[in-house]
């Protein structure tokens, strides 16, 4: 028989996805669509994270031998998926992800198994702007703020700590405003006086000579010049995790490369042979539409709203036998 803990957790996470995906499809003009766990590799269309990272494959033995991967994340796969689908301009799509990332380095907050709310928005193309972009992080983060308010009622020993705005500073401003300390540093100050942020700009050099973190150059638009002057349409939602006491990333999201900057961060990026690619030729063919999206962890979620303290707690996963052994000994921390 399972521990009654365990089962009261496993209610308390479709507590909390079933909570904030309604809000999130409301806030954001969503439909909810299904996606692939694989794809045909060398299409340009899966995730490369931050270029290193190598998806799991195997061949298709049916199919004549072509290899299929492992999606990463499906970043590009939504945004083919708005234009297959036709959806129209201020609408947009909702999937559940479920990836393996086997290069991810296992810890209190990662796993090789990620699953994610995967959510892509066509938008016009007069929106490829800020204001639009710190819109769409103001709705997603009200969604988060009313799904800890509801778990907060349901489950009385939880107190919402989340502040009811949420705070945006370019990773320019905060690496100047405390020079010398690492991209985690940073997250961690900000985080930490603000309760939740928006750290935008994420990929492109800053003015120490290195991005604040590493990004592909063929999602996110992370070389733009934005109406504050800064480079980067893009960023990542962070909170503070009471439990942790740490920063805490929930989401990485950002409006999407047109032409222009697709090409711009090919070059940048050193990887323009990827125009020969699949997503990339119906890009710069204007085939594909403009778009905002993000990736939103479900385990992450789960794990900040519940306060549990490592993410084996929310999400049945592989993990070392030392560590199933600690966790058996600590009576406050039970792993799926």
């Amino acid at each position: 028989m399972e521990k009654p803990d365990v089962i009261q957790t496993e209610k308390a996470i479709s507590y909390v996805k079933k909570t904030f995906a309604s809000k999130l499809r409301k806030k954001l003009k969503l439909t909810e669509v299904s996606s692939p766990i694989a794809i045909i590799d060398g299409t340009g269309i899966n995730d490369d994270l931050n270029g290193t990272e190598q998806p799991v494959g195997f061949s298709l033995k049916d199919m004549g031998g072509p290899r299929a991967v492992i999606v990463q994340s499906l970043a590009k796969w939504k945004r083919l998926r708005l234009h297959e689908l036709a959806i129209p301009q201020g609408q947009g799509i909702l999937t559940h992800m479920h990836a393996l990332r086997p290069d991810e380095l296992l810890s209190p907050l990662h796993s090789i198994y990620v699953d994610q709310w995967d959510w892509e928005k066509h938008i016009p193309g007069e929106k490829r702007t800020l204001e639009y972009l710190q819109q769409a992080v103001r709705k997603i983060y009200k969604a988060l703020y009313k799904t800890e308010k509801k778990v907060a009622a349901r489950f009385t020993s939880i107190t919402p700590v989340l502040p009811q705005e949420i705070t945006f500073i370019h990773a320019e401003d905060l690496a100047r405003r405390y020079p010398g300390l690492s991209s985690q540093q940073l997250e961690n100050l900000a985080a930490r006086e603000y309760g939740a942020v928006f750290i935008m700009g994420i990929g492109h050099s800053l003015s120490h000579g290195e991005p604040h973190e590493g990004r592909a150059p063929d999602y996110d638009d992370w070389s733009t010049i934005n109406a504050d002057g800064y480079h980067g349409l893009n960023g990542d939602i962070i909170v503070w995790n009471t439990v942790l006491e740490q920063a805490f990333e929930i989401s990485s999201m950002g409006i999407r490369v047109d032409q222009a900057a697709l090409l711009r961060q090919l070059e940048i990026t050193h990887s323009t042979e990827r125009k020969q690619l699949l997503f990339h030729r119906m890009l710069l063919n204007g085939e594909l539409p403009a778009s905002i999206g993000g990736g939103i962890g479900q385990s992450r979620l789960c794990m900040f709203m519940l306060r549990k303290k490592h993410i084996g707690e929310v999400q049945v996963g592989i993990w070392p036998q030392t560590l199933r052994d600690e966790m058996h000994q600590n009576k406050e921390m039970v792993i799926l």
